[in-house]
């Protein structure tokens, strides 16, 4: 009869054939209608199991769906090793005999000839001598506790960063174990390690600055606990923990984290702009990112708003101008659909640096934002999703959109202030006069903004090798009408063409696919590039 009594409800284990399969022991004994004792396992990917935790109509435990529990023999799965064991499998490493006479090339005469890894010696030496280890990484190897007492401290007393994704800890006191054990531990990245809810018997952690909690099951609450153990901690990942509020107990906004710099919040469910601003207080934050959320709209707070974050705080506590030092936002893969969220970015104090792709706004596919529209809106921002703006780009862009404005709002100067804020601004700073409606035959018409200097590229796979070619057009020219002049430019007749927006810093070309909008409506610019392709 096999025993039971290696696993209890609770523990975390992987399969002893693949340590990358984790999961979580939710029953232990016997299942009707087969012999011996079982462990049921919740696996922590979806797919890994074969039911839900019942089994021939008989209930057992509840799983979160239909495929991610299984009933596996004790003998099958593993509680784990210590930290210790993990790092010697790692790092303590020597070449057998066997492995060495497997490392070989063959010569003309197809013979064997021997493979010698030049230096490879010093290297095993420098891996073994655990004592100068300052970096180490031990994903996956199914880590479940810290050892011995002190048995970490007395192998890697120099251990200043330390990668345990993927392993079994789950207890609060094992991590403050590790930590106490290493005075010059300073990074340490736990993610995919489901966390216990209960943090306890956390030590004060002097040295931690950068805290890695991607996919551990993590709250708001417990990240509050946390805090007073890290009073040096600069950097803090929170991916992938569904998080969907930011939930304080004593004050509105998030207080302490004194030296936090960075703060990853991305791939997570916050839907509400106003969880964010709960962050605003925090006064070193300079990086946060919030790609993979659900925000609709975002904001900086006026000062009845600011009013309102700080109205349960102590009087004697120091408050700041909010997200006073945030540099970089990154905002990409939200749900963003508003032109004020945009334009609110400028009222951050420091901000340069921002993601806004994969948003309903910034995909002109879906009537967003072109690039050269948010460049000239967003005044202070240097880096555009992921891609520096040059001046020159600043300039042309500007441009464009103060050109595209005054055509198409010229006569509702109060619906020009509205939605484009800036435009007074940029028409000033670059000289732009209001061009003038003339009277003709049928009526008001407006002044052609003059002619633009376009280049037309074929890309085209049926089209052959053709010189690009730099064209002087009307900014009213429609995009139909191109067409038909590239058909006749490059003699294109018998291919149904379309037409691509090539923008600098853009990573893929716009479809321009309103054939009844001139050049001007779809954001050509002067010296704009558009490729000209065939319909597959």
């Amino acid at each position: 009869m096999e025993q039971s009594s290696s696993f209890s409800v609770g523990q975390r284990v992987h399969s002893s054939t693949d340590p990358r399969r984790v999961g979580t022991v939710k029953y232990v004994g016997n299942v009707e209608g087969y012999s011996g004792t079982w462990v049921g396992v919740e696996w922590d990917n979806e797919g890994d199991g074969k039911h839900d935790g019942s089994i021939n109509g008989v209930r057992y435990f509840q799983a979160r769906s239909q495929n991610s529990a299984s009933f596996v023999r004790p003998h099958n799965l593993s509680p784990g090793i210590s930290l210790l064991q993990a790092l010697k499998l790692r790092y303590k490493t020597h070449s057998t005999k066997e492995d060495e006479e497997e490392m070989y090339v063959l010569s003309g005469s197809n013979q064997r000839v021997s493979v010698q890894l030049v230096g490879k010696e010093k290297i095993e030496e420098k891996l073994s001598k655990f004592e100068e280890l300052k970096s180490a990484s031990i994903s996956y190897l199914g880590v479940s506790s810290p050892g011995g007492p002190d048995e970490i401290r007395a192998a890697v007393p120099n251990l200043k960063e330390l990668d345990l994704t993927g392993n079994l800890i789950s207890d609060w006191k094992d991590v403050g174990s590790i930590c106490e054990q290493l005075p010059n531990l300073v990074a340490l990245n736990l993610s995919n390690n489901l966390m216990m809810q209960n943090v306890t018997g956390l030590p004060l952690l002097k040295g931690i600055r950068v805290l890695v909690l991607n996919n551990t099951g993590i709250n708001w609450s417990q990240v509050e606990i946390l805090e007073r153990s890290l009073p040096a901690i600069e950097e803090l990942h929170l991916r992938g923990n569904n998080l969907s509020t930011i939930k304080t107990t004593s004050s509105p906004t998030v207080e302490g984290f004194d030296s936090l710099r960075l703060l990853n919040l991305e791939d997570n469910c916050i839907a509400e702009w106003t969880e964010i601003l709960k962050l605003s207080q925090l006064k070193s934050l300079e990086q946060l990112y919030l790609n993979k959320n659900k925000l609709t709209s975002i904001f900086y707070p006026d000062d009845n708003k600011i009013q309102e974050l700080l109205s349960n705080r102590d009087s004697h506590e120091e408050s700041y101008l909010p997200f006073q030092n945030l540099r970089c936002l990154l905002l990409g893969s939200n749900k963003i659909n508003d032109p004020a969220s945009i334009d609110s970015l400028n009222s951050f104090p420091k901000l340069i640096d921002t993601r806004l792709s994969d948003n309903p706004i910034t995909d002109p596919g879906r009537g967003g934002m072109p690039r050269y529209v948010l460049v000239a809106r967003l005044a202070k921002v240097e880096i555009l999703n992921g891609s520096e703006i040059s001046a020159c780009e600043r300039k042309e862009s500007e441009i464009r959109y103060v050109r595209l404005v005054m055509s198409k709002l010229l006569d509702n100067p109060e619906e020009i202030t509205r939605l484009h804020p800036r435009l007074v601004e940029l028409k000033k700073f670059h000289g732009i006069e209001d061009e003038r409606p003339s009277v003709g035959a049928a009526g008001p018409q407006k002044m052609a903004t003059g002619l633009l200097s376009v280049t037309l590229k074929c890309v085209g796979p049926s089209m052959g090798e053709k010189l690009p070619l730099t064209k002087k057009l009307p900014a009213t020219t429609t995009v139909g009408k191109l067409k038909v002049l590239c058909e006749s430019f490059f003699k294109l007749k018998s291919l149904k063409l379309k037409l691509f927006l090539h923008e600098e810093g853009s990573p893929l070309p716009i479809l321009l696919d309103d054939e009844m909008a001139s050049l001007m409506d779809v954001g050509v610019g002067n010296e704009s590039m558009i490729l000209v392709d065939e319909e597959s």
